[in-house]
């Protein structure tokens, strides 16, 4: 395995190999590592001396299932701070199999505007990838949708795609990096933190992958690993979340609309209320019966990379049984439906199709848009201004560059005083008031809010693990602190997020991730070594954004949060500054 170094200055590239102290890490771990190591915390995210970084999970590349995972890293232009932000695809599995444990991309190019595309390859004759640049001009300023096909004509069907779209040539705040699915669509995104944007100002578009021919993913121990698979396999394959036909394979993540409503956590226009009067209309169940009214049967989700059991991505279609959009996940579906009012699961599919042409962060995208409601841009419930807003930010006009800027630039720039933002990121899809241990990841997570990086939800709204309830602040910091160190290690191993599910009910199939982890590497890791590492992962991040200037005082949420209750429960954020600062205190 090699660390590839990309050079855009000189358009140079250099493989070396993996120092020992990287061995052992994979996906998040390896990401956040490099980045602490060798990015000037100082530095400014859109310079020369950030660097971006992919790294693919320990199991990725291997038969382990629901594992085709890759993590992208670098300091985010738009929290200040590190960010890791991660997708699914087979491009994922790609980068391994080309014995690339992780990509470096350094410097920026001399000319301004100007950009390129990476190749890679096998090269069979020397035992070794081959990567060549390419003019990827013809390319530029264009819906990703119609590039995607000319970039497959070019280098071959068989190939993985990552890139940037307009909002990363943009350089907006508020820019994804883009991977394929299984079905050749820009859809798959390393959404949050404004990474698209760095890959923009290092004058990359592409990065195309073709793993013919490569050695694969060496496996120390197979019997190991295929034991830790099994025990995977089945957890996965049994719980009632994550199993053929149940709640994610037969609703998708929006099966979360209906639920969080009823929680009263569901968070409404600009996050002034937690329940949305038309929740039904835009929920999973409704993206279910639609689609079987419309396509006259019952259409089951698909995965959105390699080897899923899960497969949790939907596709809407419209009253001609022509697909609008894939995929409407929970998050896209809140943020360009409940968050701006409007009840029409149509535009909303519209509007996730216009955000995964542009390159934009969906989440970040519906937030701004709230924002951009509640200062009066346009009304909160007005879905064709709300689509219009898009294209300004697909455009690149005055108003898109301030709606691409993110949620937190967004709104000081347009005199909000309501703005859900953490570390200048919005707010997804879960509301603080009414579910406490979700409010402290947001406040504390070295990301900036994002509910990826400790998901409470689990055992607060679903059950899962024990239930507790959401509304109280009791073990609540203790609660998040745990969620955090397991989600970097899970981040680490190359696994999908929506494994914890399963995993936190059937002991089995926790064992089943260490031992698939042990087998591929040869370690002794136990469930407890695991989440001491996820937390020596977070304390290198923690180090990271202390040294760029982040201090606890960033580790809040808003003033309004604390002051104005939220109905239906007209709770506030309750949460002491003593407890929040314990998190990463008591690591």
């Amino acid at each position: 395995m090699w660390f590839l170094r990309v050079n855009m200055t000189d358009r140079s590239a250099k493989l070396e190999g993996v120092p020992a102290q990287y061995k052992n890490l994979g996906g998040r771990g390896l990401t956040s590592s490099l980045v602490a190591e060798e990015v000037p915390p100082l530095c400014h995210p859109l310079g020369p001396n950030n660097k971006l970084v992919f790294a693919s999970g320990i199991i990725t590349g291997t038969p382990a299932n629901t594992a085709a995972r890759v993590s992208v890293g670098g300091k985010s232009p738009l929290t200040g701070g590190i960010k890791e932000a991660n997708a699914g695809s087979s491009w994922a599995q790609d980068l391994p199999s080309l014995g690339i444990k992780a990509l470096v991309v350094e410097g920026q190019p001399k000319e301004k505007d100007k950009f390129w595309g990476i190749h890679i390859t096998w090269d069979a004759a020397a035992g070794k990838p081959k990567i060549e640049f390419f003019d990827a001009a013809e390319y530029t300023g264009a819906n990703l949708y119609a590039v995607f096909p000319k970039v497959y004509e070019r280098f071959g069907e068989k190939i993985s795609i990552a890139g940037c779209g307009v909002a990363g040539e943009f350089k907006y705040g508020n820019s994804g990096i883009v991977f394929n699915d299984m079905s050749k669509r820009p859809s798959r995104y390393a959404g949050r933190g404004g990474l698209g944007a760095v890959m923009g100002s290092k004058g990359l578009k592409w990065i195309v992958l073709n793993e013919k021919g490569s050695p694969g993913v060496p496996i120390v121990d197979k019997a190991l690993f295929e034991q830790g698979r099994k025990k995977m396999n089945d957890a996965l394959r049994t719980h009632d979340i994550t199993k053929p036909k149940g709640g994610l394979n037969t609703y998708g993540t929006a099966v979360l609309i209906n639920i969080m409503n009823e929680a009263g956590g569901l968070p409404t226009r600009n996050f002034s209320s937690g329940r949305f009067e038309q929740a039904a209309q835009i929920a999973g169940e409704a993206i279910f019966e639609g689609n079987k009214k419309r396509l006259g049967q019952e259409l089951y989700n698909h995965a959105c990379s390699p080897g899923c059991i899960i497969q949790c991505s939907n596709t809407w279609h419209d009253e001609q049984g022509k697909e609008i959009s894939s995929c409407v996940e929970y998050e896209s579906d809140w943020a360009l439906g409940a968050n701006c009012g409007i009840g029409d699961l149509d535009a909303i599919a519209e509007m996730v199709d216009l955000c995964n042409a542009y390159g934009l962060d969906t989440i970040e995208a519906g937030a701004t848009l709230g924002v951009a409601m509640e200062a009066g841009v346009v009304p909160f419930g007005d879905a064709p201004g709300a689509i219009n807003l898009i294209h300004e930010m697909g455009k690149g006009t005055p108003m898109g560059r301030i709606l691409g800027a993110g949620t937190g630039a967004a709104g000081l720039v347009l005199g909000v005083t309501r703005i859900p933002a953490v570390k200048g990121q919005g707010m997804p899809a879960y509301e603080p008031r009414a579910v406490k241990g979700i409010g402290i990841t947001y406040a504390t997570s070295t990301m900036g809010a994002d509910h990826t990086a400790g998901y409470t939800i689990a055992p607060e709204i679903l059950g899962v693990s024990g239930k507790q309830d959401p509304l109280s602040p009791e073990g609540k910091a203790a609660l998040s602190r745990a969620f955090q160190a397991t989600t970097a290690f899970i981040d680490t191993s190359g696994h999908c997020l929506f494994i914890a599910f399963a995993i936190l009910d059937i002991a089995s199939g926790f064992e089943g991730m260490v031992e698939e982890c042990n087998g591929v590497l040869g370690t002794n890791w136990t469930n407890d070594s695991i989440v001491k590492l996820g937390g020596e992962i977070l304390k290198k991040e923690r180090a990271f954004n202390e040294a760029a200037g982040l201090t606890k005082a960033h580790d809040r949420l808003p003033e309004f949060m604390q002051t104005q209750p939220l109905p239906p429960h007209n709770q506030v954020f309750d949460i002491s500054d003593t407890a929040l600062d314990s998190v990463y205190g008591e690591l």
